[in-house]
């Protein structure tokens, strides 16, 4: 049976480490079941919580899991702890590796023009074995536009891939997840952000330590002070701030509550 699901800050998260997210995928793909995998940041959960239709999105997920250390950090506070953080950008690696050893065919979806194919050529050095079935960057505005999946439905049912890689941001990239899955019910989805524009080296990733110490946004600011400046400083930040000091709030009073009723005597009920 797996593991119970963690709610944090609007969703519910698998308490699964990186390598048990590769092999969930990999068990799965050798059954001939597909699936979608979605990685929750902070900015992902701000939105859910105001937006009941994207909770639901995201809890539909076949696996979710906390890309960021504040989600990891709430859940400790929360006493529901996650394992650590899993990011799209190291798990489009960690699962390239495992789909060039199994033979598992790999599509990249997603990126601004050449972004894509940059990155397949940057898996395949990493992973000589690694077959890339294709790539495809869809126009601005595809979503809206009439007609406008079908290219890439007909690109994916061409290519026949097991494990796509989907970069478009959310929630654009995981309702049309939700759309192409039922055409390719053997493959597993990874929304992945901007990981693979990190494989391409189109942008540059934070240094490990900064990611660990949850510090990755500010690296990001820096680079992209125009483009993230509002959403670091005046949405994300504010939120997880809230997140972090609601849960240490919620976990005292439920510290305080176990003491008095070990002073007094009382059972604790539930």
């Amino acid at each position: 049976m797996p593991a119970a699901r963690v709610a944090v800050a609007g969703v519910e998260l698998d308490p699964l480490t990186e390598g048990e997210v590769v092999t969930r995928v990999f068990d799965d793909l050798r059954r001939g079941r597909g699936g979608h995998l979605v990685t929750p940041n902070v900015d992902i959960c701000r939105l859910a919580v105001r937006d009941a239709e994207l909770r639901a999105l995201v809890r539909r997920a076949d696996v979710v899991v906390a890309d960021g250390m504040p989600l990891v950090w709430a859940a400790r506070l929360l006493g529901t702890p996650l394992p650590g953080r899993v990011t799209g950008a190291d798990l489009i690696w960690a699962l390239s590796e495992a789909a060039a050893r199994h033979g598992v065919p790999v599509y990249l979806l997603g990126g601004p023009p050449g972004v894509a194919d940059a990155a397949a050529s940057a898996l395949r050095a990493r992973c000589p074995r690694l077959a890339v079935a294709g790539t495809h960057t869809p126009p601005f505005g595809f979503e809206s536009a009439p007609g406008g999946v079908t290219p890439i439905r007909d690109a994916l049912l061409r290519a026949k891939p097991g494990l796509v890689f989907v970069g478009l941001g959310f929630p654009k990239q995981d309702r049309l997840i939700e759309v192409l899955r039922a055409d390719l019910p053997a493959a597993w989805f990874v929304g992945c952000g901007s990981a693979i524009a990190f494989a391409a080296g189109a942008v540059r990733r934070a240094p490990g330590w900064m990611g660990e110490a949850g510090l990755e946004w500010l690296f990001r600011l820096l680079s992209e002070p125009a483009r993230l400046g509002r959403r670091y400083l005046v949405d994300d930040l504010p939120f997880a701030l809230r997140l972090l000091a609601g849960c240490l709030v919620g976990r005292r009073g439920l510290t305080g509550e176990r003491t008095s009723d070990r002073v007094s005597g009382t059972p604790r009920r539930g």
